[in-house]
C-alpha cells in the first residue's frame, strides 16, 4: 500500500473541534510524561535523599513501569468498555497524587508507593490518547496521529530534562516536585469541562453486556492476531534503549562513567528529546503515505541502535568522544517514533471495539522491555563495581530476542492483513441487480 487510505464510510470528519479535543487528551499524556520522565534528572537526587544504591534506585523505576506494563490490558478493557473521559479523569487524579507523594516523601518506602501510584494514573492516558484520536479523525490519518501524541509526549520529557532539572537544582526537592504536581489539576479541570468521547452524531453502536467470558474474549480474539503480535515485537525492540537512558541511566552514565558535567550531559538527554521529536513527524509522514515502510524502519532504527550503542561501549580508553555521544543519543532519538510502529501493525488487524485491548498488549511490549533492562543494569553495576560498560550490554539479549521475534511473525502477519485488505476491497464492490 504506497498511498493514503481513501475516506472510509463512517469515518470521522477531523477539522478544528476534533483538534481541540483531542488536545485536551494529549494535554493530559504530556503532564503524565512530565511526571513519569521527572525521576531522570533527579536520579542522583534521589539517591542521596533516601540514602539508596544503584539497585534499590533502579527499583523506582522498575517499580513505576511494572505497574504500567501490568496495567495495559486492564485499562486498554477499560477504555473498550467505559469510553476515554472516565479513564482519563481517573488516569489524572492517581498520578497528581502520585507526584505530590514524591514530593512530599522522606522515606524510600513511602517514595515508592508514590511512583507506584504514579504509575497506575500515567498507565491510563496513552491508550485513551489513541483511542480519542480514532474517534475524532479518519482511519487515514492513524499513523500520523499517533506519532504526534508521542512527539507532545516526548515534548513532556523535554520539560523534565530543562524545566524541572533547573528548578530542582534552584528549589529543592519538595518545591519542585509539589509545584510540577499542580498542573495535573489544571489538566483534570480542562478534561472534565471541554473532553468528550466522540464528535456529535458518531456515537459507537452500544457494546452488548459483556458477559462473564468478556475478558477473555477480548484478550484471547486480539492475541490470536499476528498483527498484534508483531505490534507487541516491534514496540519491545525498539522503544527501550532510549527509555532507559532517558528515564534513569542516562545522566548517572554520562556523569559517572563518561566524565561528562551535569550541563552537558543534561544537553545530551536534550538531544534526544528533540530528534524524537522531529523524527516522529518524518515517520508519521512516510508511514502514511507508504505502509509498506513500517517494518524497514522499524529494523532499521534497531540496527542503528545496537551499532551506535555498541561503538560507544567498545571505545578504547576511559571515554568516548563527544561526537560519538551526540551520534548515539541522536539515533536514540528515533527509538521511540519506531516504538509507535507497533500500534500500525495492531490497529488494522483489529475491529474497532477491540483497538483499546490490542493496543494495551502492544504498550505492554517496550515497558516490559524497559523493566527487565533498568533491573539488570541495576544489580550489574552493584556486582561490578559500577562498571557501566557492562551494565548497559544488557541491552543486546533483548534486542537480540525481540529481532528474533520480529523476523518469525513478519511473514504472518503481512499475509493476514494483505487478506483482510482484500476482503475489504471484495465487500465494497457494488454488484447491479439483472434487469
Amino acid at each position: 500500500m504506497s498511498s493514503p487510505a481513501a475516506a472510509l464510510p463512517g469515518d470521522p470528519p477531523g477539522g478544528r473541534r476534533a483538534v481541540a479535543v483531542w488536545g485536551i487528551g494529549v494535554a493530559v499524556y504530556f503532564t503524565a510524561i512530565v511526571f513519569r520522565t521527572s525521576l531522570g534528572v533527579a536520579g542522583i537526587d534521589a539517591a542521596e535523599r533516601f540514602h539508596i544504591n544503584a539497585s534499590a534506585l533502579s527499583t523506582f523505576s522498575i517499580l513505576q513501569l511494572l505497574v504500567y506494563a501490568g496495567m495495559q490490558i486492564p485499562v486498554g478493557l477499560m477504555v473498550d468498555r467505559l469510553g476515554t473521559k472516565k479513564v482519563l479523569a481517573l488516569g489524572v487524579l492517581l498520578f497528581t497524587a502520585g507526584q505530590l507523594g514524591f514530593a512530599l516523601s522522606h522515606s524510600y518506602a513511602g517514595a515508592l508507593a508514590a511512583r507506584a501510584l504514579l504509575g497506575c494514573g500515567d498507565a491510563m492516558t496513552f491508550i485513551s490518547v489513541l483511542r480519542l484520536g480514532a474517534r475524532w479523525f479518519p482511519a487515514r490519518h492513524g499513523p500520523m496521529i499517533a506519532q504526534v501524541a508521542a512527539l507532545f509526549g516526548m515534548a513532556g520529557n523535554l520539560v523534565s530534562t530543562l524545566v524541572l532539572a533547573q528548578l530542582l537544582h534552584t528549589h529543592g526537592w519538595t518545591t519542585t516536585f509539589a509545584g510540577s504536581a499542580a498542573s495535573g489539576v489544571l489538566v483534570l479541570v480542562l478534561l472534565v469541562a471541554f473532553l468528550q468521547d466522540h464528535p456529535r452524531g458518531y456515537e459507537p453502536v452500544p457494546a452488548p453486556h459483556p458477559g462473564a467470558g468478556y475478558v477473555r474474549r477480548q484478550i484471547a480474539l486480539a492475541w490470536r492476531e499476528p498483527g498484534t503480535r508483531l505490534g507487541l515485537w516491534v514496540h519491545f525492540t525498539t522503544q527501550f534503549p532510549a527509555m532507559i537512558f532517558l528515564l534513569l541511566w542516562g545522566m548517572p552514565f554520562l556523569v559517572e562513567a563518561e566524565g561528562l558535567d551535569r550541563g552537558t550531559a543534561g544537553e545530551l538527554l536534550t538531544l534526544v528529546v528533540l530528534v524524537n521529536m522531529a523524527v516522529g513527524l518524518v515517520y508519521g509522514q512516510i508511514i502514511g503515505r507508504h505502509h509498506a515502510a513500517r517494518l524497514p524502519l522499524a529494523l532499521g532504527t534497531v540496527a542503528a541502535t545496537a551499532l551506535l550503542w555498541a561503538a560507544t561501549l567498545a571505545w578504547p580508553g576511559p571515554h568516548a568522544p563527544m561526537w560519538l555521544l551526540i551520534t548515539l543519543c541522536s539515533v536514540l532519538g528515533a527509538c521511540g517514533p519506531a516504538s509507535m510502529i507497533g500500534f500500525d501493525f495492531a490497529r488494522p488487524a483489529n475491529p474497532p471495539e477491540r483497538q483499546g485491548t490490542a493496543s494495551g498488549i502492544v504498550n505492554m511490549g517496550g515497558f516490559t522491555a524497559s523493566i527487565t533492562t533498568l533491573l539488570a543494569i541495576g544489580l550489574i553495576l552493584d556486582s561490578t563495581g559500577e562498571d557501566y560498560r557492562a551494565a548497559l550490554a544488557s541491552v543486546f539479549a533483548l534486542q537480540a530476542l525481540g529481532l528474533t521475534q520480529i523476523l518469525r511473525l513478519r511473514g504472518r502477519a503481512q499475509r493476514r492483513e494483505q487478506e483482510r485488505i482484500v476482503a475489504s476491497r471484495v465487500e465494497t464492490v457494488h454488484v447491479p441487480v439483472s434487469p
